[in-house]
């Protein structure tokens, strides 16, 4: 991804070079990003956990990344997803946030806090367009529900 915004730059390299292979390193180099980024930056914040939760095998430190992720979001806007996400507003990321927290819970066998999750990204699913990534996003939600519902614990497909 090319873009002029040097810090998106910096998370985007770090997350293609893990995706060849390097997750320790990935992590490390992501987090030392996440020490220099300003509290208040709530776009460089959300994507960041966003990807690095993605990282971890282990659900409790997914957990970690992923309610970070969440926690950021409320400063988004819409013109910040654009480069990376064009056409998903910014509480059409929600669900997937909401999403995110959820799978590391069930996973956790947290089955009660990881349906309140799920239902807070429901309720968010009217901000997303009749498109590939809502209709990913919905599915996972359905996947997500029955994974509650049968206790199970186990890693699922990756979530958009």
């Amino acid at each position: 991804m090319t873009t002029s915004d040097p810090i998106l730059a910096e998370i985007t390299t770090a997350v293609e070079a893990g995706r060849l292979g390097d997750a320790d390193l990935t992590r490390a180099d992501l987090q030392t990003i996440w020490d220099r980024l300003d509290q208040d930056d709530a776009f460089h914040r959300t994507v960041l956990a966003h990807y690095l939760a993605d990282l971890y095998d282990d659900p409790t430190e997914a957990l970690v990344w992923d309610e970070r992720a969440l926690a950021a979001s409320p400063g988004l806007v819409d013109s910040d997803l654009a480069e990376i996400a064009p056409g998903v507003s910014a509480e059409g990321f929600l669900p997937s946030l909401h999403l995110n927290v959820a799978d590391q819970l069930r996973r956790l066998g947290r089955f009660d806090e990881a349906a309140q999750q799920l239902e807070a990204a429901r309720s968010h699913t009217p901000a997303l367009a009749e498109d590939m990534y809502g209709t990913a996003i919905r599915e996972a939600i359905k996947n997500q529900d029955i994974a509650i519902a049968e206790r199970d614990t186990t890693v699922r497909e990756p979530l958009p």
